[in-house]
């Protein structure tokens, strides 16, 4: 009789599970020194403005301000000049190496992300925190990989380990961090991805509790829940955030191109325009310095007039375009937090004034807002639902932020706004995929009544490498495609190529319409 064989235990999870614990501490540990020095630089920032608003008028003071702000301007532009891919807020890079379209030396990332966002996230430009943790823990996540000798898909679980491990340690959210990288930069669900990424975002936020207490981050509250036939307001307020959410990724998108035209300066030292310029708003609103959560936790004691609410929102939105358009290493993350805040202040303020909206509400959508016009912005609505969940430090309000969140996610979508991380990605690959084009030209693919590539959404295709899709044309509309772009009969498809790949890039497209077809009649 033979013997039953006995399972051997697996303990590829447990290893995976006890690596992403190792990423997550080393990680909450670079990130909360990152964000200590930040919070000390802002603070002396303010102390320097709030001296210079009282004190008489002194040329050597202020000259000594301009040139310490052009002075860091300088030392950051040499670093991004070393490493341009420092520049921004890091997610998009962090997205790309996951998805194998950029390769980054961790060391080099991580010193100069770490140095270069402290000197301009600590000025009080218009920056968030978040995107630089995020590729921060990324690249440590990456040197641990080096050095257990990993590669492939077991370097790639540690540096999604890593960046849930750096949004848990900036904002003390790790439910949050993990599904972040889930749902908008690794996009993968696999019990492996999200046990690891899992357990560096509790590693990383058990040494941020420690440094930065157990408070959450935007620690706000409301005294009554907004009753279901208040509802409606969550469609109109919903509908408004989308339209600002759309707003609000078409101007981000142009900024580089705006800051060519009108400054002429080379990349690097386009930050010398942010680091001038917030010398003004320093010293005529301090309190309005940096990212912003500042400035949401202000809401929980005074809501500001709507006029001033109206002069914020004008000056933060306009000031972080100016910021994150300059290329300066920086996120958007919390300043976009810090606008759907004051649209919801905005909304609720008037919204009382002409009776129609008890003002014991007005808190409640302001904490709605946030994450109404990230889910919007980012198009990852769970993500947004849990961080201001975490943020907050409330359960209690998990549908109505459901139904905002929904709202502005479809206005941006049918607006045809694409998810902001991946248009920032596709802005950043574009140039360097035409540059290797020796002799550019364009293919055009007519997509007919029948064509299995119908209904295919852009990200799903397998596109040849050679081939850039660059357009969609629909009768007289032209479409900037993004991953979520769906292909409709009658779109013609234009692709950027090589004049000598552009056959082969045809007969690539027309095998693979060939083998969609087949899969659609067998199935």
């Amino acid at each position: 009789m033979a013997r039953p064989v006995k399972e051997k235990f697996d303990v590829t999870r447990l290893r995976f599970v006890l690596l992403g614990l190792l990423v997550g501490l080393m990680s909450g540990t670079v990130v909360s020194a990152f964000r200590y020095c930040i919070e000390v630089g802002l603070r002396y920032s303010r102390l320097v403005y709030g001296h210079l608003r009282i004190a008489p008028f002194v040329w050597w003071q202020w000259a000594l301000l301009i040139g310490v702000n052009l002075g860091l301007a300088l030392i950051v532009a040499w670093l991004l000049k070393k490493e341009p891919y420092i520049s921004g807020s890091g997610i998009p890079q962090v997205e790309g190496q996951l998805a194998g379209e950029l390769e980054m030396h961790w060391w080099s990332i991580l010193w100069r992300k770490f140095v270069g966002g402290v000197l301009a996230l600590g000025p009080g430009l218009f920056l968030g925190r978040e995107g630089p943790s995020i590729q921060l823990g990324a690249s440590v996540g990456q040197g641990l990989a080096a050095g257990f000798k990993l590669s492939g898909t077991d370097r790639r679980l540690l540096i999604a380990s890593g960046s849930a491990a750096g949004l848990a340690a900036a904002f003390n959210a790790p439910i949050a961090g993990t599904l972040f990288v889930l749902e908008e930069v690794y996009h993968n669900f696999s019990p492996l991805v999200w046990l690891t990424a899992l357990a560096g975002a509790i590693g990383s936020d058990f040494v941020s509790l420690n440094v930065f207490g157990l408070v959450p981050v935007l620690h706000l509250s409301y005294s009554r829940s907004l009753p279901v036939s208040s509802y409606w307001h969550l469609i109109l307020l919903g509908i408004l955030l989308g339209l600002f959410g759309y707003l609000y990724q078409r101007i981000l998108l142009v900024m580089p191109r705006w800051y060519r035209n009108l400054t002429h300066l080379p990349r690097p030292l386009q930050g010398i325009v942010p680091f001038l310029l917030v010398i003004l708003v320093g010293y005529f609103a301090p309190n309005l310095l940096g990212g912003g959560n500042g400035l949401i936790v202000g809401f929980g004691q005074y809501v500001p007039s709507l006029l001033v609410l109206i002069v914020i929102f004008v000056v933060r939105f306009v000031f972080s375009m100016i910021s994150y358009g300059s290329g300066l290493p920086g996120g958007i993350f919390l300043p976009i937090l810090s606008l759907g805040a004051v649209i919801g202040a905005i909304y609720g303020v008037f919204m009382n004034q002409l009776g129609l909206l008890p003002h014991v509400y007005i808190m409640n959508l302001i904490i709605f807002s946030m994450a109404g016009y990230f889910a919007g912005i980012g198009k990852a609505p769970f993500t947004a639902i849990l961080l201001v969940t975490e943020m907050v430090g409330n359960l209690t309000h998990l549908m109505p932020l459901a139904v905002l969140s929904l709202t502005a996610y479809l206005v941006v979508d049918l607006l045809g706004g694409a998810p902001i991380y991946e248009a920032l990605l596709e802005q950043m690959t574009m140039p360097k995929t035409v540059q290797q084009l020796h002799r550019p030209d364009r293919l055009e693919i007519p997509v007919f009544f029948g064509s299995p590539l119908n209904g295919k959404l852009v990200r799903d295709m397998p596109w040849p490498k050679e081939a850039l899709l660059i357009g969609i044309r629909r009768g007289e509309q032209e479409v900037i495609p993004h991953g979520d772009s769906l292909i409709r009969e009658g779109d013609t498809l234009v692709l950027l190529t090589d004049a000598t790949q552009r056959a082969r890039v045809k007969r690539r497209i027309d095998a693979l319409s060939a083998a969609l077809g087949k899969t659609h009649q067998n199935s």
